[in-house]
């Protein structure tokens, strides 16, 4: 099974432990959450497009339907059908004008005092002469007045995060809301949708669709690894809070395999990040056959460079078949995931008896492999 989230354990004086990050983490704030203060959950988008509204103000209803007080206090400019038919159904806040520019009406919201407000797109700025210059501060003084707020925001639109991906994107943000706002969550759901279904809803051009597949894998991983992160953040200052001693369980060990003359960075960039989420160790390693052509080794070593600079530990693997040094060399360092690359174009000889990959997922017991297409 794929790991999602590092295994924590904490010690007590009456025995060991190894619980879900998240269970305990509901537990806990149940048990010390201060009950002034409303309930805070965040619908995580890793790009536009992946149905977060929708899954939020459906949620909104559901709510409404068991008998809680929802109204909706934001909304997007412009809303698809499928949303425009869920917001018929709740109570909508209209939004306020000034100079032009649309505000979450607060002190509305305030005097209505319902149980449960839903702000659709948390990343906001406010008018200048606004009491705050930023929708998320507007949400913080309705938590403090006791309203539970369900909200939904896009990976872009987080402060610490605007730079990674506009990198991948090349889009350029504006608006934001800062981690530390979102940690303070009770609660972060991932609307997590395939990239191949993101791009058929947004339309995209056939010919570039395995670029922007690849990117919008970036930014799903990127994503994912964010709302773990929120869970142990949240989970080590409780521990921290409780004098409770925390020890790291078995480290994750991250290796990943280069072909000759394949442009790995990406791959390489992705187990350095999974390695560093989980406090691991990252591996990369090459498999030398025969005599390869000037090109090829100058990509090789290209890769196994870039490797250094992330930390990696590197070796190249010397005269033999490659499956079976893979997994020598996997075993020899308890490896706990593989990344390898594999071709979409398949050979004869692959139709017959399957390919390297193959073998290698299933001799690879106890191993994680994830196959990233070439």
């Amino acid at each position: 099974m794929s790991r999602s989230l590092a295994t924590l354990r904490f010690v007590t004086n009456m025995k060991h432990l190894n619980p879900d990050p998240e269970e305990l983490l509901r537990q806990v704030q149940a048990g010390e959450r201060d009950l002034s203060r409303g309930l805070f959950k965040v619908f995580l988008g890793y790009t536009s497009g992946v149905g977060k509204s929708a899954r939020m103000l459906d949620e909104a209803g559901r709510r409404k339907e068991r008998g809680e007080d929802v109204v909706v206090g934001a909304t997007q400019l412009e809303v698809s059908p499928e949303v425009q038919d869920l917001l018929c159904k709740l109570e909508v806040i209209p939004l306020k004008t000034l100079d032009e520019i649309q505000l979450m009406d607060v002190e509305s919201i305030l005097n209505r005092h319902p149980q449960v407000c839903v702000v659709d797109g948390l990343a906001h700025h406010n008018h200048p002469l606004s009491y705050h210059t930023e929708r998320w501060q507007d949400v913080k003084e309705l938590l403090d007045d006791g309203i539970s707020i369900l909200a939904s925001v896009d990976l872009q639109y987080i402060d610490e995060y605007k730079e990674k991906v506009e990198k991948i994107t090349g889009k350029h943000t504006v608006d934001v809301v800062p981690l530390e706002f979102l940690k303070s969550a009770e609660e972060i759901e991932v609307v997590d949708v395939p990239p191949e279904m993101t791009l058929q809803r947004a339309g995209g051009i056939p010919e570039h669709a395995a670029a922007q597949q690849q990117r919008l894998a970036q930014l799903r991983e990127m994503g994912l690894l964010l709302a773990a992160d929120i869970v142990d953040h949240q989970l080590e200052m409780y521990l921290q809070r409780h004098g409770v001693e925390q020890l790291w369980g078995t480290q994750e060990r991250i290796l990943v395999c280069v072909k000759a003359g394949v442009d790995a960075r990406q791959m390489i960039e992705s187990g350095h990040r999974n390695a560093d989420r989980f406090r691991g160790e990252l591996y990369v390693v090459s498999v030398r056959q025969g005599q390869p052509s000037s090109k090829v080794e100058s990509v090789l070593e290209e890769n196994l460079l870039h490797a250094r600079t992330l930390g990696a530990n590197v070796e190249v693997l010397e005269g033999e078949e490659w499956t079976s040094a893979v997994l020598r060399f996997a075993h020899e360092h308890r490896i706990t995931q593989i990344f390898i690359h594999h071709s979409r174009r398949e050979r004869w000889s692959e139709r017959l008896f399957g390919s390297g990959v193959d073998r290698l997922i299933q001799s690879a017991e106890g191993i994680d492999v994830r196959v990233f297409p070439q």
